[in-house]
């Protein structure tokens, strides 16, 4: 029984590791809980839901990672740390080349994903 026990707090740690990159995401892109209705059909609330302690069904992960430019992957344990590595490095080289100050989209005249919850989803830059 013990066994059990353990496996479901793993369980737990990595549904709620997940919540937490979720939340992370949505605000690395600058989106409000309230853009997620615009951007991939959830409301608010049940955003919100999903986001504090929701068990997200497959597809509605699926859906948000589209509406988060992002792909949901199953990584073997064995290859974790390899990925991490890259993902590490490729961070690490981008902050390597951005400039000091930080870039004011909108002082750019640019529309922050915040302001156009679409941006980017049907493969074009503009």
């Amino acid at each position: 029984m013990f066994h059990y026990i353990k496996k479901a707090t793993y369980v737990f740690t990595m549904i709620k590791s997940l919540l937490e990159q979720l939340k992370e995401r949505r605000l690395a892109l600058g989106l409000k809980q309230t853009d997620m209705l615009l951007r991939v059909g959830v409301s608010r609330q049940q955003y919100q839901r999903l986001e504090s302690k929701g068990n997200p069904r497959l597809d509605t992960l699926e859906l948000i990672a589209k509406g988060f430019n992002s792909e949901l992957m199953l990584i073997p344990k064995e290859k974790r740390n390899a990925v991490l590595a890259v993902l590490n490095e490729a961070e690490s080289s981008k902050a390597g080349a951005i400039n000091a100050e930080p870039i004011n989209m909108q002082d750019k005249g640019e529309k922050t994903l915040s302001d156009d919850p679409w941006q980017g989803l049907l493969g074009d830059d503009s």
